[in-house]
């Protein structure tokens, strides 16, 4: 295998781990930033940034099926496709396909419920037709707060609040869950047909208005590895997080790499979501086990589990968004990824760039990422 394809919102951090891996990589995604142009052999994006032009709104603009559009000619020449967030392996020729061909069950949020609520703990969730019914299914759960999310989906978009739900929404492509606060935690579990195994778990950075994200649930970065040692969790009922983790992944039958998010409440461990594909935390995960995760990645789909390392040391990613409307400055500093054109217009909290630190102390990390994300703001100018 030489040619390999990458499809989904962001394919810079995958096409970069294939480029180190000497495979001559294509890509089709959503953003099209700068630094993936460098790891690319050819390719193609949906936004055109171009300078003092708006790049618009993402949850506006994104079709998955634009990037299968940008992708087609790429295809027959490659030997493997890689599918990553937004972008589903259902739509592009199974046998191509590095990691989950099919993953419709598990991005299905009711059926993973309905499938694995019997096994494992997860908040209390319902499909229902529409705002009187998620009203009355609250009203019989005193003391319970709920929130509305998309059935698909990912990065915590569209979730909102059931007391900001307006009446008219059309609930035919979401769900209701009972609301849980706590920490975020997400488990990175590489498996074969035969075994799964949890390599790393993490602390997951969600709705941080701090980074510029307007989205009360959306996905803002992580901090790794979870430092489990300080985690108020019940340890008997249901496990702990990396047993938890793989048996959900068996259960799924998923191959490759994949995770589970999970959320610590009143001391007890709930499973929130499962992603069958190549998680977030790739880059943070490369970085503390000293390993390249696409290649992990590869041998898992083929039946065989690399040999991973315990963490060493910490590594923090944060996702930066426009705290306004912003014209982009020069931003190419240190250990900033996800690179948009020069003086293009990013819109009030979409995403900007990347922050990745990593070092032996933890404080240290998250002081140099912060300063790091100042650096950037400063180079945003109001538009």
């Amino acid at each position: 295998m030489e040619n390999i394809l990458v499809v989904g919102v962001n394919a810079r951090a995958v096409a970069c781990s294939l480029k180190k891996l000497e495979y001559n990589v294509y890509s089709a995604d959503y953003f099209g930033d700068l630094d993936l142009q460098k790891c690319t052999d050819q390719y193609r994006s949906v936004l055109s940034q171009q300078p003092y032009i708006s790049c618009g709104h993402f949850i506006e603009k994104f079709n998955p099926y634009d990037i299968k559009d940008l992708a087609k000619d790429f295809i027959s020449e490659c030997e493997g496709i890689i599918c990553l967030t937004g972008v589903s392996p259902e739509i592009f020729p199974k046998n191509k396909i590095i990691g989950n061909k099919s993953v419709e069950n598990v991005d299905d949020k009711y059926y993973l419920y309905k499938k694995l609520k019997n096994q494992f703990n997860f908040p209390l969730t319902f499909q229902v037709s529409d705002i009187d019914e998620a009203g009355e299914i609250s009203r019989n759960y005193p003391g319970k707060n709920f929130i509305v999310k998309p059935i698909m989906g990912a990065g915590g978009y569209g979730i909102r609040d059931l007391s900001l739900t307006e009446d008219h929404i059309d609930f035919s492509n979401l769900i209701l869950q009972e609301k849980l606060n706590g920490k975020n935690i997400s488990a990175s579990v590489l498996s074969t047909k035969k075994e799964s195994k949890t390599i790393l778990k993490s602390q997951q950075i969600i709705g941080d208005t701090m980074l510029g994200q307007k989205e009360p649930f959306g996905y803002c970065g992580n901090i790794t590895p979870l430092d489990e040692d300080n985690l108020e969790v019940d340890k008997t009922g249901y496990g702990v997080i990396s047993e938890i983790a793989e048996d959900i992944i068996t259960s799924s039958s998923l191959i490759g790499s994949n995770g589970v998010d999970f959320v610590i409440n009143n001391n007890e461990l709930y499973v929130v979501e499962v992603n069958p594909r190549i998680q977030g935390t790739l880059e943070c995960a490369e970085l503390v086990l000293n390993i390249n995760m696409v290649e992990a990645h590869m041998e898992a789909s083929q039946g065989n589990l690399m040999d991973v390392p315990s963490p060493d040391g910490y590594a923090v990613k944060m996702i930066i968004h426009a705290r306004n409307r912003s014209r982009v400055g020069q931003l190419n500093f240190e250990d900033v990824f996800d690179l948009p054109a020069f003086n293009v217009i990013i819109e009030e909290a979409e995403p900007v760039v990347t922050v990745i630190k990593s070092g032996k102390v933890l404080d240290d990390v998250l002081f140099s990422a912060h300063e790091t994300v100042g650096k950037v703001y400063n180079n945003l100018n109001a538009v």
